[in-house]
């Protein structure tokens, strides 16, 4: 009883947990890969379609058929069914397994010509369509119209001592004639009202229609006008001419004496003289 056990450990080893226990053997046996990278004729497929855990595995191929077919190649159950050999209701029931789990929405559409087809669309990715889908969306605040910037105001022009209705309608009329002599004297009804006191300022100082046209349109810029309006103030104010030489009105001559008509006294004549000639001319002579 005094003995000894001398195999017996001295102490407990701790356990060893997991593939390091030295009793368990490595796996060698399983699935292999062998691969070769694809450079043409392939297509892109997810794990969460190859690897779902809750698809078919008729489901998986099928779907994993749809995403390698082309744009607009035909994925009806008719020519499914005559491609592979599992028949149109297994075929049809993988489909609804797609379509129930996102992988296939089908939609009726109707063509340019009436007819009403469907179309099936085949998605790799449902849970990024999920996320787009069911992403809230923003509450939409009507945003403020955007102000226009502010037109540069243009220059200012001079103005008439006296405007009368009739100075302003010719002034007025002069500006709209303008675009007859340049095309480029297209003048808006604002510019042109802006514009038209200017122009009886002008006319006020008796400078002619014709000789204001020319002071407008004479050496215009040749690389064009990207505001007429301005350069036509600048004009009507810089080069305004001063006012006219006051002129005195030249005092009238006098209008001649009228003197009555009288009867002569020798021939009973009628004749004008002043009082107190009484007879006319032939009997004064005489």
């Amino acid at each position: 009883m005094g003995t000894q056990n001398p195999s017996a450990p001295p102490r407990a080893h701790a356990r060893v947990a997991g593939d390091k226990h030295p009793n368990r053997a490595h796996r060698t046996g399983g699935l292999q890969h062998d691969n070769t990278r694809h450079t043409t004729r392939f297509v892109v497929i997810g794990n969460h379609l190859a690897q779902h855990p809750e698809l078919s595995l008729l489901a998986i191929g099928l779907g994993t058929h749809l995403q390698s077919l082309p744009k607009g190649a035909p994925a009806d159950i008719k020519t499914l069914a005559a491609r592979f050999p599992e028949g149109a209701t297994r075929i049809a029931a993988a489909l609804r397994e797609l379509e129930a789990h996102g992988y296939l929405r089908r939609e009726r559409v109707r063509t340019s010509s009436g007819r009403i087809v469907t179309r099936t669309i085949s998605c790799n990715q449902p849970a990024a369509v999920r996320q787009r889908t069911e992403r809230p969306c923003r509450e939409s605040t009507p945003s403020a119209p955007r102000k226009k910037p502010a037109r540069k105001a243009l220059p200012a022009v001079p103005r008439p001592a006296y405007s009368g209705p009739g100075l302003l309608q010719a002034a007025t009329d002069l500006l709209a004639d303008l675009r007859r002599h340049d095309s480029r004297l297209l003048l808006s009804a604002d510019d042109t009202a802006h514009l038209a006191p200017g122009v009886a300022a002008w006319l006020e100082r008796e400078v002619t229609p014709a000789a204001v046209r020319r002071a407008l349109t004479a050496d215009l810029p040749p690389e064009g006008l990207r505001r007429p309006a301005a350069l036509l103030a600048h004009r009507l104010a810089s080069q305004l001419p001063p006012p006219a030489p006051f002129r005195a009105q030249a005092t009238a001559p006098p209008r001649p004496v009228r003197h009555p008509l009288r009867n002569c006294d020798g021939c009973d004549r009628a004749f004008r003289a002043p009082a107190p000639t009484t007879h006319c001319r032939d009997c004064r002579t005489g």
